[in-house]
């Protein structure tokens, strides 16, 4: 999941850079007087205002969220006050912008928070913490963008809240950040947190990691997530051959898996949020693949990032074509670290692996959409909020995982036609893109995949029909060559269709829409329809369903009542065949793995870190 910082000496996200003074500077504090009710209180002093009238934002998106956000809808009691501390005139211009005329120079801006969603996205106040994703709680003003700012966190009195960012500490709980741009960037974590950290040096340089984790487990259970992290971190350094030059020498793992967290993970440029209401007890794998997707950010998207999302807009949605990159290749390598390292074994990686397949191969979406376009959905799906029901189970697959699957596919083709992997390619992507922060196109892409497999009309051809096309290889004999067997899971066994049947109070409501390429969807059915008989058979639980199909085989057809707006309907359904997949290894159907598969497997899964 997903924040994505560009070039520190850029241009500040769409807007103007002025010349900048060496007075110029923002100057942020935040204290937490009213924590156990959600609120922050915040003020921001502007310095050396270059223009007649301040103008003042509270962010509509946030960096790596692409969808609007509307954070203004958390912020009252919004006033200003010049250098004296006199009450200055401020006006709304709209939903999220202030006017403040007459400011002689310097203006300040105090404001309430209202924060209760501890995520990636938002923010979280309350007596254990405070939770700050920047753009969900920090103003900015239009002129201030390349000014440098610092950040003072005026922690509860008698609390033992610490603070976890990747924002430059200068003294005490004062932090800074260069620019408006790195400021929104950086999350941070106020609470009494656990702290690891270890230090790797490459090349003369020393890199600390950095693990602050708030929740309520064990400390041999933070031990154990900090001893897989590292394995994590080891193994994605494998992929690429050394680490990012972090900014200011570390990366900071920034977790927060208590009661009132929302699962989500969210990169940035030093660091990433880390959020669940799920406990190390519980969960430990599932939070530690969402480390590994998170941290393989800090190559892919964070550096080698796409010219689409240049400059990022705080003020409109945000589109880019390349998420099937950016998102999808490191959901794929997100799961192969957790293979490599040894935190996830054959068993769970190839069941997850099977899940990904179902859905981008069952689904109808591809007919819709090509993968570009898949990305450039975002805006509607990424965290986004409706309120109406939308076709989107017919027409949208997620970039994440079709993006994966994607990824999985061209490292197959890499090993089996052309001796390269897919780490080769990403390793040529960071040469060329990431390690010198040179933002790529779609094209540069396609080009970069033709120098590493030296076969310029096949990556013009792949690109073609799979990246702007909606083919996909046949996975089966690919993944045989790793001695393991994509099949379906149950073959032979009747089903009405990938649909979900709600049982509740005697009836048997179908709660999801039908696929438009299903039986079910030829027949009419759909989402809200109460399925009153099967074959003549009265439907009020699951085993009345059971006994109907095991009368039966695919293919077969049988009348089916229902009922719709109050009406009773008739229909003929055809029964399809059971399509889920499963991915097998050898060993464990009695099929031969032969040394060379084993080889291959273990190339592809075993640990690279030397």
């Amino acid at each position: 999941m997903k924040s994505t910082l560009y070039s520190l000496l850029g241009l500040a996200f769409g807007l103007i850079v002025q010349p900048v003074l060496a007075q110029q500077q923002v100057k942020y504090e935040l204290s937490f007087p009213n924590a156990v009710h959600h609120e922050a209180e915040v003020k921001v002093t502007f310095s050396d205002i270059q223009s007649d009238t301040l103008k003042v934002l509270m962010p509509r998106t946030s960096p790596g969220r692409y969808a609007i956000h509307e954070f203004a809808k958390n912020v009252y009691s919004v006033r200003a006050s010049d250098a004296q501390g006199q009450p200055l005139q401020m006006e709304r211009l709209s939903i999220s912008e202030w006017a403040v005329p007459n400011h002689n120079g310097t203006a300040t801006v105090n404001y309430t928070l209202f924060a209760d969603h501890a995520d990636g996205t938002y923010a979280g106040v309350d007596e254990t913490h405070a939770h700050l994703n920047m753009p969900a709680t920090l103003m900015y003003a239009r002129g201030f963008e390349q000014a440098p700012a610092l950040v003072t966190f005026n922690v509860p009195q008698g609390s033992n809240w610490k603070v976890a960012t990747q924002l430059k500490q200068e003294q005490g709980n004062t932090y800074s950040a260069p620019n408006f741009q790195y400021l929104m960037d950086s999350p941070t974590e106020l609470s009494n947190f656990d702290f690891a950290e270890w230090t790797v040096t490459e090349g003369g340089k020393q890199k600390t990691i950095q693990v602050t984790l708030h929740h309520l487990g064990t400390d041999e259970q933070f031990q154990q997530y900090v001893a897989h992290t590292k394995e994590i971190v080891a193994e994605q350094q494998a992929v690429f051959g050394q680490l990012p030059d972090f900014d200011f020498g570390r990366y900071t793992f920034i977790g927060c898996y208590m009661p009132q967290a929302n699962g989500d993970g969210m990169e940035h440029r030093n660091s990433t949020i880390l959020t669940s209401s799920r406990t190390l007890a519980n969960a430990m794998g599932p939070l530690l693949n969402t480390v590994s997707h998170e941290f393989f950010h800090a190559w892919n998207v964070e550096r080698i990032r796409p010219k689409s999302l240049e400059p990022f807009n705080f003020q409109e949605a945000n589109m880019s074509e390349a998420l099937w990159l950016a998102e999808g290749f490191t959901s794929y390598y997100g799961d192969l670290s957790m293979a490599r390292s040894g935190v996830f074994d054959l068993k769970k990686y190839t069941s997850d692996l099977a899940g990904d397949l179902n859905y981008v191969l069952l689904s109808p979406g591809r007919q819709y959409h090509s993968l570009v376009e898949m990305s450039q959905q975002a805006p509607f799906v990424d965290a986004a909020r409706s309120v109406d029901p939308v076709n989107r189970h017919n027409t949208f697959i997620s970039y994440y995982t079709y993006g994966s699957m994607t990824g999985l596919a061209l490292d197959m083709i890499l090993r089996q036609q052309y001796n390269k992997t897919l780490d080769d390619f990403m390793q040529a992507l960071w040469r060329k893109y990431g390690a010198p922060e040179r933002p790529y196109t779609l094209a540069e892409v396609q080009e970069t995949l033709a120098e590493v497999s030296g076969d310029a009309v096949w990556a013009k051809q792949f690109f073609e029909q799979s990246i702007y096309g909606s083919e996909l290889p046949d996975f089966a004999p690919m993944l045989a060559k790793a001695g393991l067997e994509l099949r379906k899971a149950e073959p032979s066994k009747p089903t009405l269709g990938m649909f979900y049947i709600d049982y509740k109070d005697g009836a048997a409501t179908i709660a999801s829409g039908t696929y438009v390429n299903s039986e079910a969807y030829k027949a009419g059915l759909e989402r809200g329809d109460v399925l009153l008989t099967l074959d003549g058979r009265k439907i009020k639980k699951e085993k009345d369903l059971k006994k109907v199909l095991a009368k039966h085989k695919p293919g077969d057809s049988i009348p089916v009542t229902y009922s719709r707006l109050g009406q009773t309907r008739n229909t003929t359904l055809v029964l399809e065949e059971v399509q889920t997949l499963e991915v097998v290894p050898f060993e464990r159907i009695g099929k031969e793995l032969t040394p060379e598969m084993q080889a291959y497997r273990s190339a592809w899964l075993g640990s690279q870190a030397k």
